[in-house]
């Protein structure tokens, strides 16, 4: 982007500068002249600005009745925090920062006055990955206050920063976060080259940046994950990955991913290793149960029934024996009101919306087994999906579990068992092509590595760890 730079006439760089912030009424534009007939224009956002300090800095120009030399004013000003730029860009962007900018006459600079007054939550509990045992504080919608969370954990000179700002326009300021020497200089090339590169303007949080960012947009999982808890992203960069703050988004983007770092829970690291490895199986094997459980029942009741013990079929048999539906309708129509219940209780306000989660799936499971719309055995498998689907650390890789739910369904319902098979391998075969900035996305020793434990189901003693590795959620 071509820079203009500032003149020596105040007016000179008013009549590039104005153009650019016209029909702003917020915008608060006013001239000083000085008792030596020096004149002074500062500008600024009333809304984004501390008042005080800014009549703080009027206060102390007004104080100095002889002529305004350079080293004046820094002498003025060395209470203050301030800065000078040379072009009139560096004034739009520090007025749409929330700072004051001051033009003087007869200097070739202007001075940024740090007046913002940031509005800005203050910091409380993660909401979206909280632990039994551990910290519970989380990110917030300020970038700086989101650096200094890290920093605060993190007390390594090693600890770089980046600062970047993206999008056609450059309105998005992003900062990148690594620890030189750890982080894969590859890994640290592609981010910069992939930021670079997102020309979309309106980036309301991280999410929006992830998809732009990431390998493959087609594929159901998450190649990127995100959280909102600082003592992850602490541990990620310990274990030599990169981060990427947004500004204005609680969520950080934590780079290379694959599905055995995406299905970790901080409560992996701070509970002794035996119950941690437990919770870990017992995940992975709520996965099998979210994207299998119904569409095994269908291929069993429709194709299979010789393969169901003689006790368990007449059971099934029983329960179904009014059920006007396919196993398919049947599973679809509870499946369908399950998501619907769980949408509506997200959307309602937290009381309210618990109430209608446990109350709706009640009443609507028994009203649907009375009427012979769906059979008993139906709704214990999809309550046992719905609690399956929960178990998933981060909200995203859940959805996409939930979404190839129905895709075997219909592979169950079309081709019965061999169905399933097949949508299995091409499952696993598009994870293990899957990557993630260059990195494999799904390894076939994730069931248990010694070389990397971290990443694997079985998690060994930190003590059994080789001398100069860090552990955490890598």
């Amino acid at each position: 982007m071509n820079q203009t730079p500032l003149k020596e006439h105040l007016y000179d760089n008013l009549s590039v500068l104005l153009p650019q912030l016209k029909e702003m009424d917020d915008l608060v534009h006013e001239k000083k002249t000085l008792p030596h007939g020096q004149v002074v224009y500062y500008l600024y956002i009333k809304e984004m600005n501390e008042k005080m300090e800014i009549q703080t800095f009027l206060k102390l120009l007004l104080q100095d009745h002889t002529s305004l030399t350079k080293e004046k004013l820094e002498s003025n000003l060395s209470m203050m925090t301030t800065r000078s730029v040379k072009t009139t860009e560096e004034l739009v962007d520090a007025i749409f920062d929330g700072h004051c900018v001051v033009l003087i006459n007869g200097f070739q600079h202007a001075y940024i006055l740090e007046t913002h007054g940031t509005k800005k939550r203050s910091i409380g509990d993660a909401t979206s990955e909280t632990v039994v045992r551990g910290p519970k504080i989380g990110f917030i919608e300020d970038l700086d206050t989101n650096l200094a969370l890290v920093r605060q954990r993190l007390k390594n000179p090693d600890l770089k920063t980046v600062d970047m700002k993206i999008g056609q326009k450059k309105y998005t300021k992003v900062t990148i976060m690594y620890i030189d020497g750890m982080a894969q200089s590859s890994v640290l090339k592609e981010v910069k080259k992939r930021l670079k590169q997102v020309t979309i303007d309106d980036i309301q949080d991280s999410g929006v940046l992830e998809e732009l960012i990431e390998d493959n947009v087609y594929s159901p999982f998450p190649q990127i994950q995100n959280t909102e808890r600082p003592d992850k992203v602490a541990s990620a960069l310990n274990n030599g990955r990169v981060a990427i703050f947004v500004d204005h988004s609680p969520f950080v983007l934590i780079v290379p991913a694959s599905l055995a770092t995406i299905m970790q829970s901080p409560d992996d690291y701070y509970e002794r290793w035996i119950a941690a490895s437990l919770i870990r199986m017992l995940r992975f094997t709520s996965i099998f149960l979210t994207l299998f459980l119904s569409a095994i029942y269908i291929a069993l009741v429709s194709f299979h029934q010789g393969l169901l013990p003689t006790t368990l079929a007449i059971s099934i048999s029983s329960t179904r024996e009014n059920v006007p539906f396919p196993p398919i309708v049947e599973a679809l129509i509870m499946e369908i009101t399950i998501e619907l219940l769980r949408e509506a209780g997200l959307r309602l306000p937290n009381p309210l919306g618990q109430t209608i989660g446990l109350v709706g799936g009640v009443v609507i499971g028994q009203a649907a087994v009375q009427a012979h719309i769906v059979s008993s055995i139906m709704v214990i498998i999809v309550s046992v999906i719905a609690l399956a689907s929960f178990t998933v650390p981060q909200y995203g890789m859940g959805m996409s579990f939930r979404v190839l739910r129905f895709v075997s369904m219909f592979t169950a319902a079309t081709f019965g068992l061999y169905g399933i098979v097949l949508f299995m391998l091409v499952l696993l075969t598009h994870l293990t092509r899957q990557k993630s900035f260059g990195t494999p996305y799904f390894s076939p020793d994730f069931v248990f590595s010694y070389k990397n434990e971290d990443n694997s189901i079985i998690r060994l003693p930190l003590k059994n760890q080789k001398k100069g590795e860090r552990y955490g959620q890598s």
